[in-house]
């Protein structure tokens, strides 16, 4: 308030309406109003003191997180390119700030039981990727009845080198994947050049009611023959591969092939899976065997009248 408002407040009031100090007790109390309006009150100090602790928690927090990426990240790192299992150094990048968040991971299938079911050089991200790719891919008529799901559905079981031949050439790599809530439902992927080059899909109900402790997965000549009509001719050495089915009551299975035996095949949730390599030409299928955790025999694939024992 201007001097000239006090004054016109003074005279307005008269002076036998106010006494001395009621006057002056009325002047300062507007003085003061004027005060508060021409500047702001102070900052809390305590708020300020606050706010400034925050803040470097805050950046120490940061500054920590950033050195944690630093250390968490080598100089260099090595990926296997392609099915050949050359192997390649790649260089990593170097690590900013929104490194050391990591991202959500984006859905895919689950991981087999063991790294050893990922052969000849073959990485888990390329499995996933092609198993994507099969699924979006080849679908099978609807008439069928068939669903096959995404590949969150799936666990990978295995993956392989795959060699062609004269029925549908150029090498690539099979990708087996187990639908995890469909028991016994499984797929059989091919991936050449980066895309789908063809899937097999099967059951366990394909193998009938009366089928022992260990079934041998009916369709999975995909991963252990080359064409019929290369009978004689195949292609050596030969990455081969077989799947089956196993009751909880199977503790271990051999299979053999040719001159390659794996002895034990691993294990997966219910499923055995057996790889190797084969240097002669072969007439038979791989013989299968099944033992109890006792060692006692429970299977034989040469018993199994269900079984094809002689390649076509």
């Amino acid at each position: 308030m201007s001097g000239e408002e006090y004054a016109e407040a003074y005279a307005g009031a008269g002076v036998d309406a106010f006494g001395d100090d009621e006057f002056e007790e009325q002047v300062r109390e507007l003085l003061a109003r004027d005060a508060d309006c021409l500047r702001p009150a102070p900052a809390p100090y305590p708020a300020i003191r606050r706010q400034g602790v925050a803040e470097r928690r805050r950046r120490v927090a940061v500054a920590g997180a950033t050195l944690l990426a630093l250390a968490a990240v080598p100089v260099g790192t090595y990926a296997w390119a392609g099915a050949g299992g050359e192997r390649d150094a790649v260089t990593a990048a170097a690590p900013t700030l929104s490194a050391s968040v990591s991202p959500t991971a984006a859905a895919g299938p689950a991981r087999p039981a063991t790294d050893g079911q990922l052969l000849d050089g073959i990485t888990f991200a390329q499995a996933a990727d092609g198993l994507k790719k099969c699924l979006a891919a080849e679908r099978p008529s609807a008439a069928l009845g068939i669903e096959l799901g995404k590949a969150e559905d799936y666990r990978i079981i295995l993956a392989a080198k795959s060699t062609g031949d004269s029925n549908d050439p150029g090498d690539g790599f099979h990708v087996a994947a187990v639908r995890q809530n469909a028991a016994g439902s499984r797929v059989i992927c091919d991936i050449k050049d980066g895309k789908a080059d063809g899937i097999n899909v099967s059951g366990r109900d394909s193998a009938g009611k009366d089928a022992g402790p260990v079934v041998p997965d009916p369709n999975a000549s995909d991963l252990y023959m080359q064409s019929f009509i290369d009978k004689g001719k195949w292609k050596l050495p030969f990455r081969w591969a077989d799947i089956g089915y196993v009751e909880p009551s199977v503790a271990r299975v051999t299979v053999s092939y040719g001159d390659s035996t794996v002895d034990p095949a691993v294990l997966d949730h219910g499923w055995f899976v057996a790889a190797g390599v084969i240097d002669e030409q072969v007439t038979a299928a791989p013989h299968i065997m099944g033992y109890d955790s006792a060692g006692k025999l429970v299977y034989d694939s040469d018993t199994d009248p269900t079984y094809d024992r002689e390649l076509p």
